[in-house]
C-alpha cells in the first residue's frame, strides 16, 4: 500500500470529507483530465478512475462523470470494471446510476486515455454479495459510507460492448 493511502482512507471516511468532496473531487479530475487529454485522472493516483459518459436518466443529454473503479482482470486484456455508487456516504444514490438503470448500453469510459463502450449491469443477490466482499478488502471507507446511510449501496458491472465497424444501424 503506498505512503499515504491509509490516512486518505481514514480521512475519506469523515462526513466531512462527505460533504465535500463530491464537489471538489469530480470538477478536479474533468479538469485535469481534459487539460491532459485524457492522460491524467487526479484521483486516480489513490484509486483507478474511469472517466464515464452515459446519457441523462431524463434528459438522453450525455453526462460525463469522473469515477473510482475496480477494474477486473479478464482473459486477453478483455476485463471488466466494477463501480461502487457510494456517493461518499451520503443518503441519495448518485445521479449517474440513474443514467447507467436508464441506458445500460449507452456508455463510454475513458480508461487509461481510451474511450471503451460498455454495457453496464447492476448487481445483486449473490454476485453483489461476492462483489462487495471485495470492495472492502479494495477500498475499507466503503463500510463506513454503508454504514451511515440507509439505502443499499449500488454496484455495477461493466463490460466491453462491441460496436459495429460502420458504427450503430
Amino acid at each position: 500500500m503506498a505512503p499515504g493511502v491509509r490516512l486518505v482512507q481514514k480521512v475519506s471516511s469523515t462526513r466531512v470529507f462527505a460533504r465535500i468532496a463530491p464537489h471538489v473531487v469530480p470538477a478536479m479530475d474533468r479538469t485535469v483530465h481534459r487539460l491532459t487529454r485524457g492522460r491524467v485522472l487526479l484521483s486516480a493516483q489513490m484509486l483507478p478512475g474511469v472517466v464515464m459518459t452515459v446519457p441523462g436518466a431524463r434528459s438522453g443529454q450525455l453526462r460525463t462523470t469522473p469515477l473510482a473503479c475496480m477494474p477486473e482482470p479478464g482473459e486477453g486484456g478483455r476485463g471488466s470494471w466494477i463501480l461502487v455508487g457510494s456517493n461518499f456516504g451520503r443518503p441519495g444514490h448518485p445521479a449517474w446510476t440513474a443514467n447507467l438503470l436508464a441506458h445500460p448500453e449507452g456508455a463510454v469510459i475513458n480508461w487509461k486515455g481510451r474511450d471503451i463502450p460498455v454495457r453496464a449491469r447492476l448487481l445483486s443477490g449473490e454476485k453483489r454479495a461476492r462483489v462487495w466482499e471485495t470492495a472492502l478488502r479494495f477500498w475499507p471507507p466503503y463500510a463506513a459510507y454503508q454504514a451511515r446511510i440507509d439505502r443499499e449501496i449500488r454496484l455495477f458491472r461493466l463490460e466491453r460492448r462491441e460496436v459495429p465497424a460502420d458504427g450503430p444501424a
